[in-house]
């Protein structure tokens, strides 16, 4: 068996894979001050109620962006599971991920986004972008090589929200679900329909300009000659919507606040190559694809399969 963990900012998930069967997944809050003796005994104890024995468990692999729980994850791998951790981005190993990274310094990609990518590539083979909703909401890009080429990093729903509520006195806490209506008639009325429509806007936005840029940047038109993009017409050649989320549509969605949805590209090689799936992932994704044009897939497992994909890539 196999000890998958995604070290993030808010939680700390583990998982389990027997083979291909994902046997369970479990989290903890994120605490860089546990020790790994506190994972160990929480970990241990959440294993045998599901049936898991700790001698079990044959390999483990880690992708963390807190650099202070390295040290006891690596611990708890040894002291409890006898086994050595493999750590994404440790730049001893030389780990095969199955993509190139063509970005400035390859060095800074985050461990959770490396894999993220490289599982999205392994499962589609087109070019991709992965949408993250964790403490930040990420968007990274894989071309049709099968190359990371950069992506964006913007403020989480939680973060976001929690800062308005911090800043502002009057305002009170609020639960993250789609209003009624998009014009609030209510002070909660009103943050649960910025919090929602406005990261729906975030989303579809940041989505159509990638696109736009992905297009014009990276697969120039027939000639070589690259043609630059307007924000307009950017956002004309935004994300469509897939099958898995709700059919393509020219028409304005009401559950999207009014987004458009443009057809499917034409065919032809060039429209082939330039196309682009969106996918979703993280706690939020399920909510946010209700209403959002742009996501076409949601993968809400991505990082932990990403994670054994890498560690049967290396092992």
């Amino acid at each position: 068996m196999l000890l998958t963990i995604d070290a993030g900012n808010t939680n700390v998930t583990f998982a389990v894979f027997d083979g291909n069967a994902l046997k369970g997944q479990w989290r903890i809050h994120t605490d860089a001050r546990r020790t790994a003796d506190e994972y160990g005994v929480w970990l241990t104890q959440v294993l045998e109620h599901a049936g898991i024995a700790a001698k079990n468990i044959k390999g483990a692999v880690l992708a963390s962006v807190v650099p202070q729980a390295l040290f006891d994850l690596r611990q708890l791998a040894k002291r409890y599971f006898n086994v050595e951790l493999m750590v994404i981005g440790d730049p001893r190993l030389k780990l095969n991920t199955g993509i190139g990274v063509k970005i400035d310094n390859p060095a800074e990609i985050g461990a959770d986004r490396l894999v993220n990518a490289a599982a999205a590539w392994k499962k589609f083979k087109q070019a991709l972008i992965v949408v993250d909703f964790g403490t930040a909401t990420t968007f990274d890009v894989v071309s049709g090589e099968g190359d990371y080429i950069g992506g964006i990093i913007a403020p989480g729903v939680n973060l976001s929200l929690d800062a308005l509520q911090k800043a502002a006195a009057k305002l009170p806490n609020v639960a993250i679900q789609p209003p009624a209506k998009v014009i609030g008639t209510n002070t909660v009325g009103a943050m649960q329909s910025g919090i929602y429509y406005g990261y729906v806007g975030l989303m579809e936005g940041i989505v159509a300009r990638i696109k736009g840029e992905y297009a014009t940047t990276f697969c120039p038109p027939p000639g070589g000659r690259q043609l630059s993009a307007s924000p307009k017409d950017a956002a004309r050649n935004g994300g469509g919507k897939s099958v898995t989320v709700k059919p393509p549509t020219a028409q304005a969605s009401p559950q999207s606040g009014g987004s458009l949805s443009p057809a499917p590209p034409q065919g032809g090689s060039e429209s082939k190559k330039k196309e682009m799936k969106v996918i979703a992932t993280g706690g939020l994704s399920g909510l946010y694809a209700k209403a959002c044009a742009a996501i076409e897939q949601l993968e809400p497992d991505l990082t932990i399969w990403g994670l054994k994909e890498i560690f049967e890539m290396n092992k």
